[in-house]
């Protein structure tokens, strides 16, 4: 493992992929910084944080797009497959490079509330909670993307999916606005997700079988629980969506909250899509 996170590591700072990375969040952060923190007087650095974490629409596909859709690619993951090193190994090892990286700007960042202390009070707690957000945040968003690399030997197809995915997480509060609190309402969108599901389980692994015995049977659940207590189902499929809304917990942190909820849920995210990239990579070693 540490032999793959020193490669990593050499790969990003001898390409320009690493030192774009970490441009783009400095000057989006510096622009922000300049404009709320030291122009304005305001003395919340948290608020400059909540204000960019649309960077991590851009600048994750960036980082993350070519970790392992590259080797694929390039046929050079066999070589890792059928080294003694184990699958999970070079997962962490790869994944710790790109948080690696990441770390760069965020040390960077640190210095930030020093500088709004020359000028005015700041409440360092909360400045620096807001920072440990921001970087937990990060690092699902890092693991989102990796997993999404693993699953496709193209870099631009890696790219869209991870933007989407994490564009949809972000507007995941917008959605669920959309949808009505009524019994009826949950009851509709579970069988669409089931469906959803199913089609998924069909194209992933090929068995139809499979798929239409988990859609019969989770239709089946569906119209029981359904009938015995219509309530269970109201304000349901919006309790559901907010398991994917990875900006909500954000929020607290800003705030200057140091949230344990937080933290357990993206350290959740993270180590889930680091375990789905070893079973992507694993399914496609005994395929």
């Amino acid at each position: 493992m540490k032999a793959i996170l020193r490669k990593e590591l050499k790969a990003y700072l001898a390409s320009m992929t690493g030192y774009v990375f970490i441009a783009f969040i400095l000057l989006l952060t510096g622009i922000y910084f300049t404009a709320y923190n030291l122009q304005a007087g305001y003395p919340i650095f948290g608020y400059t944080l909540s204000s960019i974490t649309f960077v991590f629409l851009i600048v994750t596909p960036v980082l993350t797009m070519r970790v392992l859709a590259e080797e694929r690619k390039q046929k050079t993951d066999q070589l890792l497959l059928t080294s003694p090193v184990q699958v999970g190994d070079i997962v962490i090892g790869k994944y710790l490079a790109l948080v690696g990286i990441y770390l760069i700007p965020i040390v960077i960042l640190c210095f930030y509330p020093l500088i709004m202390s020359m000028y005015g009070t700041v409440s360092m707690p909360m400045a620096y909670t807001a920072l440990l957000g921001f970087f937990l945040l990060g690092c699902a968003n890092i693991s989102i993307g990796m997993f999404l690399s693993s699953v496709t030997e193209s870099q631009i197809i890696a790219a869209v999916l991870t933007f989407v995915v994490i564009f949809i997480g972000q507007i995941m509060s917008g959605i669920e606005g959309f949808f009505s609190e009524t019994a009826a309402t949950s009851f509709m969108a579970f069988t669409v997700l089931l469906i959803a599901a199913c089609v998924i389980i069909y194209a992933v692994l090929k068995n139809g079988l499979l798929a239409c015995t988990i859609g019969i049977l989770g239709e089946a659940v569906l119209l029981i629980l359904y009938n015995l207590d219509q309530a269970l189902f109201e304000g349901a499929i919006q309790k559901f969506m907010e398991i994917f809304n990875i900006q909500s917990h954000f929020s607290n942190f800003v705030n200057g909250m140091l949230d344990v909820t937080g933290i357990i849920y993206y350290l959740s995210v993270t180590a889930v899509f680091i375990f789905l990239t070893v079973q992507s990579i694993q399914k496609r070693r005994w395929s």
